[in-house]
């Protein structure tokens, strides 16, 4: 594409139809767009719209499109071609900083972005003038453009924070360091004295008041990994100022909103970070700064009011207070009774009440109010600052702390014994109290895992609250049945399992409780409670004890799945999957029913996917209905078949991509309970299976693989006679995975069982091809995966064809190959080998070698017999090899760049452990037994 006029209108048209709401044309745009992004200049073109149009929606559609357009395409992946050529790349460089530092705060917005994405790959080695760049624009002198730079530096160095320690990552830190430190510091002490001069100037203010909180979010960032010491150096400045910060109060500054955060309670959040973090991590360093810092949080606790727009700066303060009284150096602040008292009256106390946003959001806001509270994702909650201050203070004060605090459960439930329907909220803080007072240590798996011994949980429990949940309205006071069901969840290894016994039918009624906090609540205190570990690792409820509730069980968690803003609730289907799991044979008379429920669930979320762990756990739940029917009645699989082929069907014709990995795990599932021949409706499809399209999506990959293992294995006689003509489809398949990285693995899987299954006549013509593949593959790119899975592959091709066959293969494609393989691959490498069936593979077919390979016998391999058979010995008897060359560099998990369904492994749907050794020999023991009595008689003294 040229940098035309013509071009560009061009563009700017199919980016107006982009923004249209009639699909019709928005759609058609969307997709020309996608097949010219490949062309050279089309990000350039993006670029020069975004600059000299004068339609500012344009522009901003423009900008959006290209950082969407960086974030699919910039990285570059082995194995894949460059979707981004060179030339546009440097142009890019050279130009996106300029072009975002002059750009409206909208689209400076999305070029930041752009450039924090670029810069996670190509900073600082293929971008090394970046850094002086932006310091450069520091001197400008506009905040506008200082603000620029400093968004676009937060973005880049953000990831510090969370980053693994490296020489690599330390060398770049010490070269941001150097450009960056002193520019930073000289700024932020220049923004402080512009604030002076600018007091009374309130819009002056607000530009130069977000300056500070990117400047303090950078040194928090800069910070993290370790002291440097540069701002060891400048301690005194940084600290004196953030004390200055944290304790000033501009009215100009003030906002009347009572939700949103203004700058000034941003800045001041901030700056409580950056102080627990160097009383964390410094303590030594800033011992003489903290009382200052204790005081000025601590005023700043007591005089802050219970608005929603301070809850950030509030938990951050109170964090603060939690990570310094954790710390052994700084005992002595809280060693007084007083001081005890005065933290959980005026800071502990205050900050768990129920108020009336948290109600609100209870009632209006279900979904994120969960998020909030089972998932962990409160971090920035002011009860969940306030519920760590007290662990916080129960690691040296544990004693006193429940004394105080236990004083304060027992007025708060005299409250609201008054007046339970006024009062409620007391009896909510007390549950909460009492919860943050006995919780030490805590896992997602696990719940409270190590609880405080001077709290009686069983009692409180009995007392207080299987009462709220023995009620027979399960609608009344929501609030406190879902602490209820928490308080269940959180101490559910505490709680004997007698008291849990009789909570389970409570938790089945209150399935039905509509309330969405209540009922999922329950879902999930079920599904938790089915997974909890008794005596000898077996499920602490077994399928007897929960059999009088079944019926009710599954009626009320598909009835919940109809109640309003339930109908993807993820955690009612994970209890159903539970359910399936626990119960087993029991839910059978029921499955019909179910099945139906579960494929009409399926039809109607295929229409727009939106909740992937709520279709993760109903594919999960297909799949243990077919499992646990079909074990006790094979047949019954023609009627699951009849239920969802022609859902499966839908979903297939209309593409949807999120959902056709679990499609094909889920016909794996199906066609290996056949017992029989491949059915021939299975057969219609396996051309398609084939066609290089459903390869292109690396989602598609593993269980479109195991798809064909399963055809190969149900099928292989009938692929060889009638569609024998597909076999160089199917060996196409092996070629383009064996050529990736990411998924030479799962191209063995295939080999692997068209070696195991297919009749050897019908891949006779083209094993001489398959070899020479793999050693081309293996002289240009070796890995340690590779390696393992070719050790696996030779051996269970030794095993199938005999061990002169895989020699002659060998010499066949290189004379002395065979001994090169032996030396340079088998001998050396034949530990790195994991896995009890690979390990299996592998003895039984390097003991072929040894006992029925004449060639090992009687010419230059005998040389390597015995370090083979010391090899074998040694898979066994030495520990596995798992060193992984320094060279070997594995892609790190981050941010998706752009939309890519991702392969998410149906538990369910796996594959039974295949053992191929004792599908080829007719008794691997004997066989084993018989081959190392021939080591023994062929070479006694060397067995």
């Amino acid at each position: 594409m040229e940098l035309s006029d013509a071009n560009l209108q061009t563009l700017t048209e199919y980016l107006k139809k982009t923004l249209d709401p009639d699909p019709a044309i928005r759609r058609p745009a969307e997709k020309f767009l996608e097949s010219v992004e490949g062309n050279q200049n089309y990000p350039l073109l993006l670029l020069t719209l975004l600059e000299k149009s004068q339609d500012n929606v344009i522009k901003v559609c423009a900008s959006v499109t290209f950082k969407n357009y960086i974030k699919r395409n910039w990285r570059i992946v082995e194995d894949e071609p460059n979707k981004i050529c060179e030339a546009d790349r440097v142009a890019i460089k050279a130009n996106i900083v300029h072009l975002m530092l002059s750009s409206p705060e909208q689209i400076q917005k999305q070029l930041s972005d752009a450039i924090s994405i670029i810069g996670r790959e190509d900073f600082p080695q293929k971008w090394p003038d970046l850094l002086t760049e932006m310091v450069n624009r520091f001197q400008s002198g506009d905040f506008h453009v200082i603000n620029g730079v400093l968004r676009t530096a937060h973005s880049l160095f953000k990831r510090y924070r969370h980053e693994f320690k490296s020489n690599e990552l330390w060398t770049e830190i010490k070269l941001v360091l150097d450009a960056f430190a002193l520019p930073l510091t000289n700024l932020f002490k220049a923004t402080i004295e512009l604030c002076s001069t600018h007091a009374n100037d309130a819009s002056a203010l607000r530009i130069l008041f977000s300056s500070l909180i990117l400047i303090s979010k950078l040194f928090y960032s800069l910070n993290f990994q370790d002291l440097p010491e540069f701002f060891e150096d400048n301690m005194e400045t940084w600290m004196n100022n953030f004390h200055t910060l944290l304790t000033l109060d501009n009215k100009l500054l003030q906002t009347d909103d009572e939700e949103e955060a203004g700058l000034l309670e941003l800045l001041k959040s901030q700056i409580c970070d950056n102080a627990a973090l160097y009383a964390q991590k410094y303590d030594e360093e800033f011992q003489r700064y903290l009382p200052r810092f204790v005081t000025a949080i601590w005023n700043l606790l007591v005089t802050t009011g219970q608005e929603v727009k301070y809850d950030l700066l509030v938990s951050n303060a109170i964090q603060f207070l939690a990570s310094v009284c954790e710390r052994p150096h700084y005992k002595n602040l809280f060693e007084d009774q007083n001081t005890l008292t005065s933290i959980c009256e005026k800071v502990i106390v205050p900050n768990m009440e129920f108020r009336a946003a948290d109600e609100e959001a209870f009632e209006d806001n279900s979904e994120e109010y969960i998020r909030r509270d089972l998932e962990g994702s409160d971090i920035d909650t002011r009860r969940r600052a306030a519920c760590d201050l007290v662990r916080g203070l129960c690691k040296f004060f544990e004693g006193p702390v429940t004394g105080i605090f236990s004083g304060y459960v027992n007025s708060m439930l005299q409250e609201y014994a008054k007046n339970p329907s006024v009062n409620w909220k007391h009896k909510d803080a007390a549950i909460y109290l009492v919860t943050s007072l006995a919780s030490k240590a805590q896992t997602q798996k696990h719940g409270i895992t190590q609880a405080n011994e001077l709290v009686n949980l069983t009692e409180f429990f009995v007392n207080h609250i299987l009462p709220d949940l023995k009620s027979n309205n399960v609608n009344e006071f929501p609030v406190l049945k879902a602490d209820g069901i928490k308080y269940i969840m959180i101490f559910r290894n505490q709680v004997p399992k007698e008291h849990l016994l009789v909570s389970i039918p409570l938790l089945i009624g209150h399935l039905q409780a509509e309330s969405i906090v209540v009922h999922t609540y329950a879902a999930h205190a079920l599904e938790r409670l089915f997974t909890m570990r008794g005596p000898n690792n077996a499920t602490l409820f077994t399928a007897a004890e929960i059999a009088p509730f079944v019926e009710i069980l599954l009626t009320n968690l598909f009835k919940a799945l109809t109640l309003p803003g339930s109908s993807e609730n993820e955690y009612i289907m994970k209890a159903i999957m539970r359910s399936f799991s626990l119960l087993q044979e029991a839910i059978i008379p029921y499955i019909p029913t179910l099945i139906t429920q579960l494929t009409q669930k399926l039809l109607a979320v295929s229409k727009n996917p939106s909740k992937p762990h709520f279709n993760h756990y109903m594919f999960e739940a297909i799949c243990l209905s077919i499992r646990i029917t079909c074990k006790a009645n094979p047949a019954a699989v023609v009627n699951f078949e009849e239920a969802l082929f022609l859902v499966f069907t839908e979903i297939l014709q209309n593409d949807v991509q999120e959902f056709i990995p679990y499609v094909f795990q889920v016909m794996s599932l199906l066609l290996e309970t056949h017992k029989n021949d491949i059915p021939s409706s299975y057969m219609a499809l396996f051309p398609h299976l084939l066609q290089p399209v459903l390869w292109e999506r690396t989602g598609n990959i593993p269980a479109l693989v195991r798809l064909l293992q399963a055809f190969l294995e149900r099928g292989s006689n009938t692929i060889a006679s009638a569609a024998a003509d597909k076999i160089p489809g199917l060996l196409g398949v092996f070629q383009k995975l064996i050529a990736s990285k990411a998924n030479d693995h799962q191209g063995f899987y295939l080999l692997n069982s068209i070696i195991e299954h297919m009749p050897p006549d019908s891949v006779d013509q083209y094993r001489k091809q398959i070899f020479i593949l793999l050693f081309q593959r293996l002289q240009n790119s070796k890995t340690t995966k590779f390696i393992k899975s070719f050790l696996v592959f030779i051996n269970l091709y030794c095993i199938k064809y005999g061990a002169l066959a895989l020699q002659e293969i060998f010499d066949d494609i290189q004379p002395k190959m065979f001994g090169m393989v032996l030396e340079k691959i088998i001998i050396p490498e034949i530990q790195k080998v994991s896995g009890n069936v690979e390990k299996k593979i592998c003895a039984v077919g390097i003991t072929k070698l040894l006992t029925e390979c004449p060639p090992m016998m009687d010419t230059e391999y005998t040389k390597l017999w015995t370090p083979l058979l010391q090899s074998l010995i040694g898979l066994f008897e030495l520990p596995e090899d798992d060193t992984i060359p320094d060279e070997e560099h594995f892609i790190d998990i981050e941010d998706t760049p752009g939309y890519q369904t991702a392969f998410s492994q149906l538990a369910f749907a796996g594959k039974k452990e295949h053992d191929p050794v004792g599908q080829m020999v007719n008794n691997p023991k004997i066989h084993l037994a018989q081959s190392l009595h021939k080591l023994s008689t062929a070479c006694p003294g060397r067995v």
